[in-house]
């Protein structure tokens, strides 16, 4: 058998050791890693970072919420005003409704009052009355009546209106072709579309066999026509 000689035909390559150094130096050389490679990330970095990402996403979700909420809030605040401003519109409109109708009424109430005054200035002006001092004040007082919206109505001839009209005499005329006040008793007097009183008035109706005999007329004129045209149309006597 052959001998082996030490430090031959070993294949391992032992590191250099400096002149003077110890086998025991050369250890941690060999431990040492290559300064080539780069430093490698810490294993809870990744982790953090998902972390981060997770809790920015929760945080986005959380303000996506909120701000629904508050849309959600304003929308239903706006309905609310705008509500609250078409309540109080109706609320103006109504209220300047009933200013009008108020004034309407206060001065038909004074002006009512007034009334049997009126009447006496038109009689004392129908007979010839109404002259000095009291015709100015007559007038004077008819002026500020009609200031405030005082309108007389009621003549004679007009057709007969029971909404404004009130009969107090009845009788037949055989020149009138329907119901027809024929006399002013007393005038009516009205403020606007409000009537404070109606006119008191005599009327008069057709006689009830005025259309008949008119009628009965119209006929006899129209059969007398016929035979005059037939006259002109008719032929004469055969010639040759």
């Amino acid at each position: 058998m052959t001998e082996e000689t030490p430090g031959f035909g070993d294949n391992t390559e032992q590191p250099d050791v400096p002149s003077g150094a110890t086998p025991d130096d050369a250890a941690p050389q060999a431990a040492e890693p290559s300064t080539e490679e780069g430093p490698a990330a810490p294993a809870g970095d990744a982790s953090k970072e998902s972390a981060a990402q997770s809790a920015q996403s929760a945080q986005d979700v959380g303000l996506t919420a909120q701000l629904d909420q508050v849309r959600t809030a304003l929308g239903e605040r706006t309905a609310d005003l705008q509500r609250l401003q078409a309540e109080y519109q109706n609320y103006r409109r109504r209220v300047e409704r009933d200013k009008v109708t108020v004034k309407e009424i206060a001065a038909a109430n004074l002006l009512s009052e007034l009334l049997p005054t009126l009447d006496d200035v038109g009689r004392a002006r129908e007979h010839g009355e109404l002259v000095g001092g009291f015709k100015s004040v007559a007038e004077a007082l008819e002026t500020v009546v009609a200031k405030m919206g005082l309108q007389q109505f009621g003549k004679e001839g007009e057709p007969f209106d029971p909404t404004i009209h009130e009969a107090l005499m009845h009788s037949y005329a055989p020149d009138v072709t329907e119901t027809t006040c024929v006399a002013i008793l007393q005038p009516g007097y009205r403020i606007g579309e409000r009537t404070i009183r109606p006119a008191r008035v005599a009327v008069a109706e057709p006689q009830p066999g005025a259309q008949t005999v008119k009628d009965s007329e119209a006929a006899a004129s129209t059969d007398s026509a016929e035979p005059a045209e037939d006259k002109e149309t008719g032929g004469g006597p055969d010639e040759g």
